[in-house]
């Protein structure tokens, strides 16, 4: 199918994205890349669709879907997004991501080369051309950028940029391979596991943005309410990520830090499990906050802490009293000061989950289980030698200066 058909599909309607899709992730090298690779006529690769009824389909974004079938992409949503974005001038309707990634795309006539727009290079040069203002004139526009070129130094070798504009815009007419999961057995479970392992093969999709799929599967609204959460403690200055906040979810409901443990879990269980674990974490980020001064993202070491942190909360009801808040703020302080997490973020979450939830368990048991896994927890001058903000020992010193 062309690419011009099938963005006129998701004008139409005729095409989605499913909700239980992540958002859009790409940056402005892969954009670049994937539009030279499209100009050489190199292969991109081909979409993966899944073709549903759409009174039954449970999409993204508030765009009205046309009646009848519908396809929902599975595989491509990076690279159609991108088209769509430059072609078009816009992100389409089921956009979730920054815009910026696709936006002032750049053509040199002379080079062949696409770059995103940056003023000095390129202002009075007639010869960097807007690659959305071209899609978006097409055919009938190209007498205008013919015009321009004729009036400038460009005009000996007219004829060869002529050319290359048709090129640039023939990008359009370019058909992509569409494969189809058609079929009446294929249920929403079904194609999410087909959507997983498609996915699951190269660097696509982190295990959070896989697990999140299924919990989407089940309930449509969850990306949307986590990132609710998400919202209001960036308004508060710190920025976590879905994985982070599912991460906990998985503490609260499982005591696991593998997202593989989520995927028996009901819809309703999902729901309880992130209200505990968001109540859990505001509770975590005020203490942090109000009793360490750690009031900022820049500050904020040891953030994988919190879901063990919040594990640990669920099982005490969120109620601590002063003995037990304190050694929790010590085990935190102590975990981000020696990078605790810096490695294999599940493999630590998981050993702390073994020693809150053993027959011995508590929070003794975790930070004796941190002085044998550093060698001691003593903080010595040296430590603060650090230049950087990124230091691990600046928060410290943020810290002790509050």
């Amino acid at each position: 199918m062309k690419v011009s058909t099938i963005l006129d599909h998701i004008d139409s309607g005729h095409m989605a994205l499913p909700e239980f899709q992540r958002g859009y992730v790409w940056n402005r090298d892969q954009v670049r890349g994937l539009f030279v690779s499209l100009y050489r006529r190199h292969p991109v690769g081909g979409l993966l669709v899944w073709a549903t009824e759409s009174k039954a389909a449970i999409y993204r974004g508030d765009g009205q879907l046309t009646a009848g079938v519908v396809k929902l992409l599975l595989d491509g949503q990076q690279r159609i997004t991108s088209l769509y974005g430059v072609v078009r001038g816009k992100p389409p309707k089921f956009f979730d991501g920054n815009a910026a990634a696709f936006t002032g795309l750049r053509f040199h006539l002379e080079s062949e080369t696409f770059a995103f727009y940056q003023p000095l290079k390129m202002e009075g040069d007639p010869l960097w051309i807007d690659v959305t203002e071209l899609m978006q004139k097409g055919n009938a526009g190209m007498g205008e950028f013919v015009t321009r070129l004729s009036q400038q130094a460009a005009a000996d070798k007219l004829g060869v940029y002529v050319g290359r504009l048709a090129q640039l815009l023939g990008i359009v007419d370019i058909d992509l391979h569409i494969e189809e999961v058609t079929g009446a057995g294929k249920s929403l479970d079904v194609v999410v596991d087909i959507f997983n392992q498609v996915n699951s093969g190269g660097t696509k999709l982190s295990k959070g943005d896989l697990a999140l799929a299924k919990i989407c599967a089940e309930w449509p609204d969850a990306r949307a309410q986590m990132k609710k959460s998400l919202k209001k403690w960036a308004e508060s200055g710190y920025h976590f990520n879905l994985d982070w906040l599912l991460r906990s979810v998985n503490t609260v409901l499982t005591g696991e830090a593998k997202f593989s443990f989520l995927h028996n879990k009901t819809a309703e269980e999902i729901r309880d499990g992130l209200k505990r674990a968001v109540d859990h974490i505001d509770t975590c980020l005020n203490l942090i906050s109000g009793r360490l001064g750690l009031d900022h993202d820049q500050v904020f070491f040891g953030r994988f802490a919190i879901p063990v942190m919040v594990r640990y909360l669920d099982q005490r009801g969120g109620a601590l009293d002063a003995r037990e808040r304190d050694k929790l703020l010590f085990w935190f302080a102590q975990s981000g000061m020696w990078g605790r997490f810096s490695g294999s973020t599940e493999t630590y979450i998981d050993q702390d989950l073994a020693a809150l939830d053993g027959p011995e368990g508590g929070l003794d048991k975790m930070l004796e289980q941190l002085r044998l896994w550093h060698g001691g927890l003593q903080v010595e001058p040296g430590h603060f030698t650090g230049w950087s903000l990124g230091a691990r020992f600046y928060p410290v010193l943020y810290m002790l200066t509050r």
